[in-house]
């Protein structure tokens, strides 16, 4: 069946393979492993360009080579959305006896991601783009846009959910709890494990219009 992708990549990254070696995922072979019954047509995904930070100066520059790699697919579309970085007050968990009860902090949130994924997941189905969707996340807030798409428009959509993430301090993976406002209306559910990531990775040397480049050195 005649199937689109939509992938809310930062809750992917984070959830499944930021702990892992397997960070050069291949999204179009991952796809087509998990749901080899279905037709892939378009893979739309999701996802706001980071900034590099003191402690990690090369982080953007290994996301826009990964960008860059999913773009030498033409059935994969990147639709971006955005960090908003605002002051706020906080309350201080162990404050001092005699000193303020909260500090101001930096807060960043990203925005637009999950908006942008259940536009276009709505918007596709109306348009009936897709006999069938594919949502990759595991985000609650995308409950209801799936709930018209499978009540209202009658259309499938399956959920595939990453297996849990891992603990940096432990090296363990703890197991993730599945979004029950996903699992309430998802036609039918997948769950990404190491093993699968593991067969899903792009060749280490890629060339598009640019010419030649590499996958990261930090994530062999």
């Amino acid at each position: 069946m005649k199937t689109n992708v939509y992938i809310d990549g930062l809750n992917l990254y984070y959830r499944a393979v930021r702990e892992t070696q397997y960070k050069w995922l291949d999204i179009d072979a991952l796809i087509k492993k998990m749901c080899p019954q279905n037709t892939i047509c378009k893979i739309k995904y999701f996802t706001s360009i980071v900034s590099s930070r003191p402690n990690d100066p090369g982080q953007s520059t290994r996301q826009q080579i990964y960008l860059r790699a999913l773009r030498t697919f033409p059935n994969i579309e990147i639709i971006e959305g955005h960090f908003l970085t605002s002051k706020v007050r906080m309350p201080l968990v162990t404050p001092s006896p005699k000193g303020p009860n909260t500090a101001e902090v930096w807060r960043t949130e990203e925005k637009g991601s999950d908006v942008n994924l259940a536009v276009h997941l709505l918007n596709d189905a109306h348009n009936k783009d897709y006999e069938v969707a594919i949502v990759v996340s595991n985000d609650s807030d995308l409950g209801e846009a799936i709930r018209i798409v499978t009540q209202d428009i009658n259309l499938k959509v399956g959920v595939v959910f990453p297996a849990g993430a891992i603990d940096p301090r432990t090296g363990t993976r703890y197991k993730l709890r599945k979004s029950q406002a996903l699992l309430k209306y998802a036609s039918f559910i997948r769950q990404i494990r190491s093993g699968i990531l593991s067969l899903s990775q792009l060749p280490n040397t890629l060339t598009d219009a640019n010419g030649t480049f590499h996958k990261p050195p930090e994530w062999k």
